[in-house]
């Protein structure tokens, strides 16, 4: 099994147990000095993607983690959120299956749509921290630095 992309340093820090260290006491290598502010979303966006950004943007920028460089994996997050609910939309509005055939039932396929934009979204929502097990994570990443208050330096 693949070990576990490392996360954003902003992200280490947002549950650190004081400055500059992640929850478990670990000095966090400071991020390259990118200019942190919130890109400008894309004016073409589809009104629910471009709603998804208004939603997530505001809670990204507060905690310092987006620049704007970060808008085109932004705008596949919020793409892929759109693509997920026009096909659960056009699902509700048609129902699961279409037909019946020798084979059994003919799911919509709309259904292969949300199976795929779900995994996607998933993806993309852990690259900022966005899912509940990526933000349990923030702070178990780092090295461990060898430092004297950290009661598990050079453990493992």
């Amino acid at each position: 099994m693949a070990s576990p992309k490392p996360r954003p340093a902003g992200l280490k820090l947002v549950e650190g147990s004081r400055p500059g260290r992640d929850s478990g006491g670990r000095k966090v290598t400071e991020p390259p000095a990118f200019k942190r502010v919130p890109p400008e979303p894309p004016a073409w966006l589809p009104a629910e993607a471009r709603a998804e950004w208004d939603r997530v943007v505001p809670e990204l920028a507060r905690l310092d983690l987006l620049k704007p460089v970060d808008r085109s994996a932004l705008t596949a997050y919020c793409l892929t959120w759109d693509r997920l609910v026009q096909a659960q939309r056009q699902m509700d509005e048609d129902g699961s299956v279409l037909a019946t055939n020798s084979q059994g039932r003919v799911r919509h396929p709309a259904v292969a749509v949300i199976e795929a934009a779900s995994k996607e979204l998933r993806s993309w929502a852990g690259e900022f921290g966005l899912t509940p097990s990526a933000e349990s994570k923030v702070g178990r990443q780092g090295d461990d630095d060898g430092d004297a208050t950290n009661p598990f330096a050079g453990s493992g």
